[in-house]
């Protein structure tokens, strides 16, 4: 059985010598903790779910320009998925060419979506966490 570590200190990776001053690295943790942790992992989430939304699009708008087959069921799924996350912009340019078409109004979906990830990211970033924890994990001191 192991014995509890203090959490404060990390223990030395080799004796020091003879008349070298011992450094001790101290990690602060401070009542935040949990809600830092919390505001990363819902940031972190939402910034998958915009990059998933935005690669659904371009791999349909691949798909469509390269003339894959339109009754393959892995082309009806992309094609399934990327209707349900256009964000309404599917006839907002009507060129005469429809691949030309599909990349504007899809290609445009697929670069709000990763607007949208940021901004929010951003917004609850700003929001939710001190301001000593917006940039910085942890803070390191040496003392000597």
């Amino acid at each position: 059985m192991t014995e509890p570590r203090d959490e404060l200190r990390r223990p030395t990776q080799r004796m020091p010598r003879a008349n070298e001053p011992v450094v001790e690295e101290v990690v602060e943790r401070n009542d935040d903790y949990g809600r830092v942790r919390a505001v990363r992992a819902v940031c972190a989430l939402i910034d998958v779910v915009c990059w998933a939304f935005a690669i659904v699009l371009l791999v349909h708008i691949f798909l469509v320009v390269a003339d894959a087959n339109a009754t393959n069921g892995f082309f009806q799924f992309v094609s399934g998925w990327a209707g349900g996350v256009t964000l309404g912009l599917d006839g907002l340019f009507t060129p005469a060419n429809p691949k030309v078409a599909v990349l504007f109004n899809e290609g445009l979906a697929a670069v709000l979506w990763l607007a949208i990830g940021a901004l929010l990211t951003s917004l609850i970033t700003r929001l939710a966490l001190p301001v000593g924890h917006r940039h910085a994990w942890y803070r390191r001191t040496v003392r000597p």
